[in-house]
């Protein structure tokens, strides 16, 4: 048994990997946060301890304090302004003695450098995958999961990621699908990768760069499945790559409720690059080796299976 700590592990894919780590009860889970919080530590199974992520040689006493061997990020990069809190969690681990292993808050697909331009958390993400380098101590890995799933079977099924309707509006049958629809796009759900994360903590060796792929299916492919499982015929449009390099992209009703809470002009500069980057296939993952082949054991949940279990009446 080895001390795993979650940064950021009150919600999000933190909380999921946290709950995976706890319900198998191989490995001790701790989280840390910005502040502490006894109830939801209770709820956990998990001690919430309280950080200043500013203050490094306080952080690495925490660490061997804690004696945690595995740290795994999941700290969002999107919403920190100036200099990400990993950069400094990476130097703590780093110098922490009982520290030996660390996975990098990415969650996604690859980032390029010519992204950086577009969004903020991806110049972040490459300063964090500097800082990894410069590390002399550490084994360290960053896992791409492809698109959560998540956001299109909620509230039926459990999560933690925050509410999100992007191409697909399951509530209101309609999509707004970026190009010809025919990229494939690989999807997981949180609690799926919560369970090959918590499998991997006991391989020898971690690769660089770890997958996780539990679907693949284009758009259209998706929409198809979305209709097939609420039984009924969705209101489907499509934005030309002429279209979105001019900004111009179709909302849908989901987005539109959610201006009252993210403005326009910020979805914007999120969408828009974000379509390209699918319909240029940066969601079409194709590694030699995932997590689900090296535990074929644990089963993972397609497309189609969670929409069913979402949607479907009767």
């Amino acid at each position: 048994m080895v001390t795993v700590a979650v940064a950021g592990g009150t919600g999000g894919i933190g909380r999921a990997i946290v709950n995976s780590i706890v319900t198998n009860g191989k490995h001790k889970a701790i989280v840390l946060a910005r502040r502490s919080d006894e109830a939801l530590a209770a709820k956990l199974g998990a001690s919430i301890v309280a950080v200043d992520y500013t203050n490094v040689p306080e952080l690495t006493n925490t660490l061997e304090l804690y004696d945690v061997h595995t740290i795994i990020s999941t700290i969002n990069m999107r919403t920190m302004e100036g200099e990400p809190p990993e950069v400094e969690l990476i130097r703590a681990a780093d110098a922490s003695k009982s520290t030996k292993r660390m996975i990098s808050s990415e969650w996604g697909v690859p980032s390029t450098a010519d992204q950086i331009k577009h969004q903020i958390q991806i110049a972040r993400k490459f300063r964090a995958k500097a800082a990894l380098k410069e590390a002399k101590s550490l084994e360290s890995t960053v896992v791409y999961t492809g698109y959560f799933l998540d956001y299109y079977v909620t509230p039926s099924i459990e999560t933690h990621l925050v509410s999100a309707t992007l191409f697909v509006d399951m509530l209101h049958d309609a999509a707004s699908i970026p190009g010809t629809g025919n990229t494939p796009v690989v999807y997981s759900h949180t609690s799926d990768v919560g369970e090959l994360i918590n499998a991997s903590l006991d391989l020898e060796r971690w690769e660089p760069e770890t997958f996780i792929i539990c679907d693949k299916v284009t758009l259209n492919e998706f929409v198809q499945l979305a209709e097939a499982a609420k039984g009924t015929k969705f209101k489907v449009s499509y934005d030309s790559i002429e279209d979105l390099e001019a900004g111009m992209w179709t909302d849908l009703p989901g987005q539109v409720e959610a201006y009252k809470f993210f403005s326009k002009d910020q979805f914007q500069g999120f969408i828009i690059p974000y379509s390209l980057w699918l319909e240029a296939g940066a969601f079409d993952l194709k590694p030699t080796k995932t997590l689900n082949n090296l535990f074929p054991e644990i089963k993972t949940s397609t497309v189609k299976e969670l929409l069913e279990r979402a949607w479907k009446r009767g």
